[in-house]
C-alpha cells in the first residue's frame, strides 16, 4: 500500500477544502468500498480525509411524509427505520439484501451509492481496464461476462454497478443534496451516475471535491407499495444478476401509476422509464407485465464471452419483473 496522508477537518466544510485542494485526495466515511480498493492497490490516494463523523447522521421528516437522510446514517439505521419501513419498504428491502450485517453497521447513505463496480477484471491489478486505467482496454469484453452490463454498455467497459440501495433511490425519485468547492447543489439521484460512453473512469457526475450530505425522499403515496427483488447466485452476501425496485398503484384492475428500476444490468442503477410508460392505464395482467419487459429491454444487448456470455440475464429479468408486479399488485387488490 503506497504511504499517504490523513486529516480529519473540524466540519464538512473544511473536509471539502481539504479534497478539492489535492488532485490526489479522497473522503472516508465508512470505508466499505475505499479500505478494500486501498488493499487491492486500485487506488492510491495522496490524502484521505476522513469524514465518518463529520456528516448528518439523523433521518428527519420533511412536509408530507417524506425524508432527509444524512449521510453519515448508516444502512443498518436506515433499513430499520419505522418511517422507512412502512413508507418506503422498497429501500429497506434493498438494504437488507446487500453486504452482511457487520457491513451494513459500517457503510454510510453518502457512500454506497459511490462503491465502484466489482467487475473481477477491475479488481485485477495485472489486467487492463478502461476504469481502473483509461485507454488500455476492456478485458470483460471477449472474457468472463456473466455478471456484467446487457442495458447501456460501450465499447469501452460492460461493468454494472453494485448497490442495491440505489436501485431503491432511483425508483424513488430521490434527491442527492451536495457540498462543494462553489457551495451546495442538488442532483436527482437518476443522474447521479452515468453510463461508461467513452470515459468509463468517471462513475458519477460528482465534481472531485464534492460530498454527498444528505438524501431526500420526496413524500410520495406509491412508495408504500413498493418492493425490491434480487437475484442471484446465493441467498446472501452476493451481488444481483438482476434486481428490481418497483412501486405500482392500481385500481379497479388498472395500474394507474409505477416506478421501476433495474439492478444489475447497467454501468448505473437502471430506471425503466419505457416500463413505466408500457404500464400506466394497462390492465394489471400477465401481459402488461410482459409488454413493460419487452417495451425496457428492446435495446438490451447481451455480452459473449468465454463463460458463455449473459444473455440469460434478458428472460430472468423478465420473469422478475412479473414476479415483483404480481405482487405489488395482489397488494393493492
Amino acid at each position: 500500500m503506497k504511504p499517504f496522508d490523513y486529516q480529519h477537518p473540524t466540519d464538512a466544510a473544511a473536509a471539502v477544502r481539504s479534497v478539492a485542494g489535492v488532485p490526489g485526495a479522497v473522503f472516508l466515511g465508512g470505508g466499505t468500498n475505499l479500505v478494500d480498493h486501498l488493499k487491492l492497490g486500485l487506488v492510491e490516494p495522496d490524502l484521505v480525509v476522513g469524514v465518518t463523523d463529520l456528516l448528518p447522521a439523523a433521518i428527519e421528516e420533511l412536509g408530507g411524509g417524506g425524508l432527509r437522510i444524512g449521510a453519515g446514517v448508516s444502512n443498518s439505521e436506515l433499513a430499520a427505520d419505522p418511517r422507512v419501513r412502512e413508507w418506503f419498504p422498497v429501500l429497506s428491502q434493498a438494504l437488507l439484501s446487500g453486504a452482511s450485517g457487520q457491513l451494513r453497521n459500517m457503510a454510510t447513505t453518502g457512500g454506497n451509492p459511490l462503491q465502484r463496480t466489482r467487475c473481477v477484471y477491475f479488481q485485477d491489478v495485472t489486467t487492463p481496464c478502461n476504469k481502473r486505467e483509461p485507454g488500455t482496454g476492456c478485458s470483460a469484453i471477449g472474457g468472463w461476462t456473466r455478471n456484467h452490463a446487457i442495458l447501456g454498455a460501450s465499447e469501452h467497459c460492460i461493468a454494472v454497478h453494485p448497490s442495491d440501495m440505489a436501485v431503491a433511490m432511483s425508483a424513488l425519485d430521490a434527491q442527492v443534496r451536495v457540498l462543494g468547492p462553489g457551495g451546495e447543489r442538488t442532483i436527482p439521484f437518476v443522474d447521479l451516475h452515468r453510463l461508461p460512453a467513452d470515459t468509463p473512469e468517471r462513475d458519477t457526475v460528482l465534481e472531485h471535491g464534492e460530498l454527498i450530505t444528505a438524501i431526500d425522499l420526496p413524500a410520495q403515496s406509491i412508495a408504500r407499495r413498493s418492493a425490491y427483488r434480487k437475484v442471484r447466485d446465493r441467498a446472501s452476501y452476493a451481488f444481483a444478476l438482476v434486481s428490481v425496485a418497483a412501486a405500482l398503484e392500481v385500481q379497479d384492475g388498472v395500474i394507474t401509476d409505477a416506478r421501476i428500476a433495474f439492478g444489475g444490468v447497467a454501468h448505473a442503477p437502471w430506471r425503466a422509464y419505457r416500463a413505466e410508460e408500457t404500464l400506466r392505464g394497462a390492465a394489471a395482467s400477465e401481459e402488461s407485465y410482459r409488454a413493460a419487459a419487452d417495451a425496457e429491454l428492446v435495446d438490451a444487448r447481451p455480452a459473449e464471452g468465454l463463460d458463455g456470455g449473459n444473455a440469460f440475464k434478458i428472460p430472468l429479468l423478465r420473469r422478475t419483473l412479473a414476479a415483483t408486479l404480481r405482487d405489488l399488485a395482489r397488494e393493492d387488490a
